[in-house]
């Protein structure tokens, strides 16, 4: 399978040209940056020109925008207003957020790329008719404002009440988008679980988000070499294997602050599942 890699696994740092150049190096093909703004500051014209600069000259290509989560550099430590969620029922709070969702889709005007990653909603959030019409409301305006770029926006599988495969689907009729998924393995974990979520997602699926975890946290864990682990790798592998071509093998892992290189354990990890 082709293979890809989150910045997420760099997200408190900010992103340079000499980063970037390291996954390169590592012959990976593919890479996705996550929009947080104290890695890739989307409003930073400096930042993005000199990225731009370097992807032009690159063999690696950038994949995938993550959409912003929050508008602060501090990963919504500043307080509740730095939530950046399309759910927001209140027209001219959600507007804000749907302007800050198109400053990072305007990225793609520097450096181009195919896909946004957006969530519905935030972590744990429950069921709402009220919050499906908003996120209908945002993602018809987000929807345009990309296909006008050239990118195509990926609904994700996240542990709320909103995004399982079968609301995703659900809000698929409802909106007549015909909006892709990003299917993320450790989220598929914490809920129906990782054959079931598939089952459902994958004439959709688009692209990928793989890491591991102990079916009830969120820790993005290394798969197949983290201890605490519980997806069944060789019945996954299995699964995506069955449409490689639609979707790359896209990692996205967390810093565990324990390895002073945590590029090191890129390579071994797409070895481990390939093996299976």
């Amino acid at each position: 399978m082709t293979h890809a890699l989150s910045t997420h696994l760099f997200v408190n740092h900010r992103l340079t040209v000499a980063l970037l150049a390291k996954i390169q190096q590592l012959g990976i093909p593919l890479v996705e940056i996550f929009c947080a703004r104290q890695h890739l500051d989307y409003r930073n014209k400096a930042q993005v020109a000199e990225l731009g600069h370097w992807f032009r000259d690159s063999d690696l290509k950038l994949h995938s925008l993550h959409s912003p989560m929050y508008n602060d550099e501090i990963w919504g430590r500043s307080g509740p207003h730095a939530v950046v969620t399309i759910t927001e029922p209140v027209k001219s709070k959600r507007l804000e957020m749907v302007d800050e969702i198109k400053r990072a889709l305007e990225t793609s005007e520097v450096i181009p790329f195919r896909y946004l990653i957006q969530h519905v909603g935030v972590s744990g959030e429950e069921f709402d008719l009220a919050k499906v019409d908003a996120a209908c409301a945002a993602l018809e305006e987000l929807h345009l404002f990309a296909r006008q770029r050239g990118v195509e926006i990926l609904l994700e599988n996240i542990p709320n009440d909103l995004s399982t495969a079968e609301r995703l689907l659900q809000f698929e009729e409802l909106t007549h988008l015909h909006l892709n998924f990003c299917f993320d393995t450790g989220h598929a974990n914490m809920a129906a679980g990782v054959e079931s979520t598939y089952g459902r997602m994958k004439p959709r699926i688009r692209s990928t988000h793989i890491h591991d975890n102990n079916g009830k946290d969120d820790n993005h864990l290394a798969p197949l070499l983290s201890e605490g682990g519980t997806v069944d790798w060789k019945a996954a592998m299995g699964l995506l294997r069955s449409r490689e071509d639609q979707y790359p093998l896209l990692l996205e892992l967390k810093d565990r602050n324990d390895h002073p290189n945590p590029l090191d354990s890129v390579l071994p990890i797409f070895e481990r599942l390939e093996e299976q």
